[in-house]
């Protein structure tokens, strides 16, 4: 089991089918908050569509293709982080998250992004991590930018969400770079 230690109150955990429950739960209490960015709360209504994303997400990991992990702050689920893709040819991972509308602003994201950024330069030896962020959503952007990330570009019309389309900006950290 892949359990990562961040600090003192946090850490990641790969999700697993008894956190379930929880991830669900957290989503669906903060559904309005995160729907402004996440198209994928439109196919998250019941328990069993959270258990099919754990189910797929565990597959993926054990073929090295993803990493879906659990944000545990002071015990609790907060949300989830992770490695949305990892692309071992070009030696590349993609960073995706999302927070608990109530856990925003304490820092906790950008101290996971970091994480995960090192385990993927270091221990996994890739070159490259990105992190993709709609232009507007200003809260996602910050973390990259914090962490010293490089804004590469935009991409035109990237996601669908919910009724329109959002760009996204692309950023990115090569192991080079990263202190």
């Amino acid at each position: 089991m892949f359990i990562h230690k961040i600090d003192e109150d946090l850490s990641l955990k790969i999700q697993e089918m008894r956190d379930a429950e929880r991830i669900f739960e957290l989503t669906d209490s903060s559904r309005e908050y995160l729907k402004e960015w996440l198209p994928w709360l439109a196919f998250t209504n019941e328990l069993q569509d959270t258990k099919d994303f754990i189910k797929s997400g565990s597959s993926n990991f054990v073929e090295g293709k993803s990493l879906g992990a659990v944000i545990i702050y002071k015990g609790e689920i907060v949300g989830i982080g992770g490695f949305n893709n990892i692309n071992h040819a070009n030696k590349t991972a993609y960073i995706g998250y999302w927070l608990g509308q109530e856990y925003q602003g304490k820092g906790i994201m950008t101290r996971v992004a970091k994480a995960l950024t090192d385990y993927a330069l270091t221990d996994l030896k890739l070159n490259k991590v990105e992190i993709r962020a709609a232009v507007e959503n200003h809260k996602s952007r910050s973390i990259p930018e914090r962490l010293g990330y490089t804004e590469e570009g935009t991409i035109r019309q990237a996601e669908w969400l919910h009724d329109h389309y959002v760009d996204h900006v692309v950023y990115g950290m090569l192991a080079s770079e990263w202190v």
